[in-house]
């Protein structure tokens, strides 16, 4: 007798959605550079480096299916360095941003221009990649719902499958929208003095985020 798999597809499915959703939408540094890393340069840019956010959310997702809570013990210990070097990384980007957002603002210099275009896409994806990447307790966040998700039978591998592609599609869509509202604000504020703007909002938003990473660290 066949056992009917779409029940459990389905519900991989939903659970992978929510979880992407659920690391995803709430804003910290990373979402708040992103935007600003978009407004600064182009949605090209903005959707390769949106790309690499979901990128890591998709590999914890898949570490947490295959490893489960059997990597936390062993995530727990590195969390507080890892935390650290990803609120120096942020420092870093914040304060490189304000200055040359500075620099153009005095020089009336178009962003458009190679100077703001340094990074390329394929640079703003790894650069996001490798930042998202830093916060271990992303795995831990999806460790704890694939074992709450889990019955007592041990899950199909296409469910697995299923809930990794899921959670990276709804990392993906979000970062994208991110990216794509970005784009839309440096249109808008397409003059030296609006951009310079930005780049300083964005600058402190990052710096606060960092910070709370190093608190939260102590």
């Amino acid at each position: 007798m066949e056992v009917d798999a779409r029940p459990g597809m389905i519900a991989a499915l939903v659970a992978g959605l929510l979880a992407g959703y659920g690391i995803a939408i709430p804003v910290g540094a990373v979402a708040t550079y992103l935007v600003a890393l978009t407004a600064r340069t182009s949605l090209r840019t903005g959707a390769f480096a949106a790309l690499g956010v979901a990128t890591a959310d998709g590999l914890y997702a898949l570490i947490a299916v295959l490893g489960g809570t059997a990597l936390t013990p062993f995530i727990q210990p590195v969390v507080v360095p890892l935390r650290w070097g990803a609120a120096l990384v942020l420092i870093i980007m914040a304060l490189r941003g304000t200055a040359t957002a500075i620099r153009q603002y005095r020089r009336r210099h178009r962003p458009a221009s190679a100077g703001a275009m340094s990074l390329s896409p394929g640079r703003a994806y790894w650069a996001l990649l490798g930042i998202t990447m830093l916060n271990p307790l992303t795995v831990i966040y999806f460790a704890a719902l694939v074992l709450g998700i889990q019955t007592t039978a041990t899950p199909h591998v296409l469910e697995q499958a299923v809930f990794v592609l899921a959670a990276f599609a709804a990392s993906a869509s979000w970062q994208l929208l991110l990216a794509g509202g970005g784009a839309l604000l440096g249109r808008v504020m397409t003059g030296s003095r609006g951009r310079l703007i930005t780049a300083l909002v964005s600058g402190a938003l990052i710096t606060f985020f960092a910070l709370h990473l190093l608190l939260s660290a102590a």
